[in-house]
């Protein structure tokens, strides 16, 4: 493959169902056999837990046997301009009979992005990542006080986020902002929008980057949920729409905020399916932290317009936002959620939503939070999953979600969810962040 020269080694990398990235490095000169015949990986990373240990409670991977083949992606092989001497690939997992593992998350949203446009729909994503930065080798050393949203704020960091940019486009990510959020020493990237896979490769590829470019300014960057219980958490919101015949279908039509019925439905269906969406997007024990009313975490189930309280926000065309541009946003997402499925269960639910013609309620405008609870059960707003197994209930019993993900996947992540929660029973909260503050 060309502009390859000069590396040592290829990463293959995939996304178990923490939201971790593992992966298996090999020799540059075996690129041609890795995206042939792969690496050999154990069956049960499936059923590794966020502390890397195993949870053997899904029945299919009770025991260490057997293998699964890791190949490389030739056609997203990326030399990292941040690591001179290596390549970064998505990897694809098959069984040793050359089909694809119903685990392999990259499988699972393949076959949902075939079954969209087999239904004549082209489905555009993209992320926005949110994290902190901090002074590497201290627990947490913010590198930089703020204002938030101000140029003052970047000053402290203004070398990394130089190199950040310029590594981010020589890895080929491409970015719409870059800014400090609201957070503690936050900072947020925009990831321009993509078909479905490449957007969730982009994803885990801009978290390799930001990594290394902060290593390289004694920095260290941490995407989980929480890093301090005082201060609003790290989301990674899904911005996601959907078109027929190369029209936006949630932009130029009649129904609310200009959407056509088609558009309408896809939403409606992410309305129906919100807590199981929420629970795959951000399934993890500080997920469930982090989502507290007031902290721009979407703690209710319920959409707006333009609200960024709301779980599912919807940012409709107008004289500044063309109508190829109008996306609904999941907010109640973050970097623990595995970011193929995410997808996935977004597409799932979106055509679940169109099949059954489904239509919105009028949006929310306001934060539910705030609302006394006999008004939010009035007008039928609910807390999202607030425990393991809300989580695990909401997604079996998502028709939409099940199906999307497949039956082995569900129960694998089902298994992860309840184990995480065990591993989690005797600690405080604190204990909570501090444990998974830098698994991402």
């Amino acid at each position: 493959m060309a502009g390859l020269e000069g590396l040592h080694g290829l990463t293959i990398v995939f996304c178990d169902n923490n939201g971790i990235p593992r992966s298996r490095t090999v020799p540059a000169s075996r690129l041609e056999d890795a995206c042939e015949r792969g690496v050999g990986i154990t069956t049960l990373f499936p059923v590794f837990l966020s502390n890397d240990m195993i949870t053997f409670a899904h029945e299919p991977l009770s025991n260490a046997s057997g293998d699964v083949r890791l190949l490389a992606t030739p056609e997203r092989v990326v030399p990292l301009a941040g690591q001179p001497g290596f390549a970064w690939t998505p990897g694809r997992q098959f069984l040793v009979d050359g089909e694809r593992s119903p685990y392999c998350a990259r499988g699972v949203l393949e076959r949902m992005v075939e079954r969209a446009a087999a239904a004549g729909l082209e489905v555009r994503a993209g992320y926005e990542l949110e994290w902190f930065v901090g002074h590497a080798g201290e627990e947490l050393a913010p590198a930089h006080s703020g204002p938030v949203y101000s140029p003052h704020a970047m000053l402290a960091v203004d070398e990394f986020a130089a190199q950040l940019l310029a590594d981010l486009a020589a890895n080929g990510v491409p970015v719409g902002q870059l800014h400090a959020e609201y957070g503690l020493a936050q900072m947020e990237v925009s990831i321009g929008v993509s078909d479905p896979v490449a957007a969730a490769d982009l994803q885990m590829l801009a978290r390799q980057t930001i990594h290394a470019a902060a290593r390289r300014h004694g920095l260290r960057a941490s995407f989980a949920p929480v890093v301090d219980l005082a201060a609003a958490g790290n989301g990674w919101h899904i911005h996601s729409s959907v078109s027929r015949d190369g029209r936006n279908l949630l932009a130029g039509g009649d129904r609310q905020s200009g959407m056509t019925p088609e558009g309408e439905a896809w939403v409606a269906g992410l309305l129906r399916e919100l807590p199981a969406l929420a629970s795959v997007g951000s399934p993890s024990m500080p997920s469930l932290l982090r989502r507290r009313p007031g902290y721009f975490a979407s703690a209710f189930a319920f959409w707006g317009v333009q609200n960024r309280e709301a779980a599912l926000r919807l940012v409709p065309a107008s004289r500044l936002v063309p109508d190829a541009a109008a996306n609904v946003e999941l907010k109640a997402s973050d970097a623990s959620g595995n970011p193929y499925l995410a997808l996935a269960a977004v597409i799932g639910a979106g055509l679940a939503g169109m099949d059954d013609g489904l239509t919105l309620p009028e949006p929310i405008q306001d934060e539910p939070g705030s609302w006394p609870q006999e008004e939010r059960e009035r007008r039928g707003i609910h807390r999202l999953p607030e425990t393991a197994e809300d989580a695990v209930a909401a997604v079996r019993l998502s028709a939409p979600v099940r199906e999307a993900l497949g039956d082995d996947l569900v129960g694998a992540w089902a298994a992860v969810r309840r184990g995480d929660a065990d591993t989690a029973r005797d600690m405080s909260p604190e204990d909570i962040v501090a444990a998974h503050r830098y698994r991402y």
